[in-house]
């Protein structure tokens, strides 16, 4: 336990150090645009890969459950419209997440701790905290734009799969898809989507900056990160639709 909040109290400390000295800004937008590529823009694949094949997967297990004359038809198209926009693409996807881009940021961070380009930035004088997490972070708040394609793609692929499958006609499961829409879902997904990119930014940078050990240590530091980065999303993803939805 009191190792726990040795690390709690570390990791605040290390975002409040990462909001103090800034870098230079012509090196701070260079360093904002490449994790940007390596953060978002390579993760879009993987994303739309799995969206797509997962919303066929939850609108064909929705239809085969509900395989009921008494239900009506345009459950399937809604059914798949709450799962996606409520929970798979915010919640699963940044699990998923945590393996792909928090594996990365904490590998790469950790590579610097055990090649000591990191204590080569301090004695330069450098903020090693703005340097390394402050660009992650910036560019992490593109995280939402992931998640709006993944609902796309998600719901897409659940409509792919039930009209190509004949599991529901077209005018079915976009009826399902408009029926009593709630505005605030969306906002509610994107809220947890926000928090969750916060944690995906941080928590692997923590992990990477504070590793111990040699090469070795990198892939364990690396595993670590992301059970705890799992951990965490799950616990605040409990928390928001509690706070937000009950």
């Amino acid at each position: 336990m009191i190792k726990l909040l040795e690390h709690i109290g570390r990791y605040f400390l290390m975002l409040q150090r990462t909001f103090g000295k800034f870098t230079k800004g012509a090196v701070l937008r260079k360093l904002i645009v490449r994790e940007i590529d390596d953060l978002i823009i390579g993760s879009l694949g993987i994303v739309a890969f799995i969206s797509f094949f997962v919303g066929g997967v939850v609108a064909i297990q929705t239809a085969i459950n509900s395989d009921n004359p008494l239900l009506p038809k345009y459950l399937v198209g809604f059914a798949t419209r709450q799962s996606i926009i409520l929970e798979f693409a915010p919640s699963f996807i940044s699990v998923i997440m945590a393996g792909k881009v928090g594996s990365f940021i904490t590998s790469s961070i950790g590579t610097m701790r055990v090649t000591e380009q990191i204590d080569a930035l301090k004695v330069m004088g450098v903020n090693t905290y703005n340097y390394l997490i402050f660009p992650k972070i910036v560019a992490m708040t593109l995280y939402p734009f992931i998640i709006v394609i993944s609902m796309f793609l998600g719901i897409f692929g659940g409509y792919v799969a039930c009209i190509t499958g004949g599991f529901s006609a077209h005018a079915d499961f976009i009826e399902g898809l408009q029926l009593e829409f709630n505005p605030f879902h969306v906002t509610y997904a994107f809220i947890k989507t926000f928090l969750f990119a916060m944690l995906l930014a941080t928590i692997p940078a923590y992990h990477g900056y504070y590793m111990k050990g040699g090469a070795l240590g990198v892939g364990k530091a690396s595993t670590t990160s992301f059970v705890w980065t799992s951990v965490a999303i799950i616990v605040m993803n409990s928390f928001v639709t509690n706070l937000l939805l009950t």
